[in-house]
């Protein structure tokens, strides 16, 4: 959940969450390092009287030109292993599909009979003491923690995207088409997002709170429901 004055991302609960803020960090001490070459030379070239003639200097077009490439690899290799890790799917416990109208979501949990509900956003008045406005639903998404949940994602109307930033997930919700993901919390929790595409004029209200809770009291949610 992110907090006011917050310059950095949520806690992550995810392994894909992980790896991308490890990234990120990777990623801004590589742009540190640039910036500091930079900013050195510009100083340099400011300050002192350069007289070597570098008009015929092949060393250092060899230098200029291999360094970048060399920066581009570190940042390609680790982004495309995360890409490749995010669309990969092993054997799930557990399938959910998510289907976006305007402006709400419902949630299928495949693997069961009957377990099949609408997800709205409680109103102001009617919200509890503590709950966060705008964020809390009048039904959560249960999911069971360290297991691997395929999401299956769509909508009936227009785009939306199903997004919980703490779990490293982002996908969007198109009309006719199935768009799937997956996650695996690795802490008990609940965790808030909401619609990331702009659906219409109530695209703020429709939030998406799941909850991440031990498979024994998963079991007990999902038999009460279903």
């Amino acid at each position: 959940m992110a907090n006011h004055l917050q310059l950095g991302f949520q806690d992550a609960s995810s392994p894909i969450m992980e790896e991308l803020v490890e990234f990120h960090d990777h990623a801004l001490m590589v742009v540190l390092a640039i910036c500091s070459l930079v900013l050195y030379l510009l100083t340099l070239m400011l300050t002192e009287k350069l007289t070597s003639n570098t008009v015929d200097a092949q060393e250092i077009e060899l230098i200029w030109t291999i360094l970048p490439a060399i920066v581009l690899i570190l940042l390609a290799l680790p982004s495309l292993q995360i890409l490749y890790m995010m669309d990969e799917i092993n054997e799930p416990d557990l399938t959910l599909k998510a289907i976006g109208h305007q402006w709400y979501w419902t949630y299928e949990y495949t693997d069961f009979k009957d377990l099949t509900f609408d997800s709205y956003m409680t109103p102001t008045t009617d919200l509890p003491l503590g709950h966060f406005r705008l964020l809390e639903v009048d039904h959560r998404v249960v999911i069971p923690m360290e297991s691997p949940i395929r999401i299956i994602v769509t909508a009936s109307d227009v785009l939306h995207s199903w997004t919980v930033p703490s779990l490293g997930v982002k996908t969007d919700a198109i009309p006719g088409r199935l768009n799937q993901t997956s996650i695996t919390t690795t802490r008990p929790g609940i965790f808030y997002g909401q619609c990331s595409e702009i659906c219409g004029a109530n695209h703020s209200y429709m939030p998406i709170v799941v909850e991440s809770t031990p498979l024994t009291h998963f079991d007990s949610w999902s038999s009460l429901l279903s």
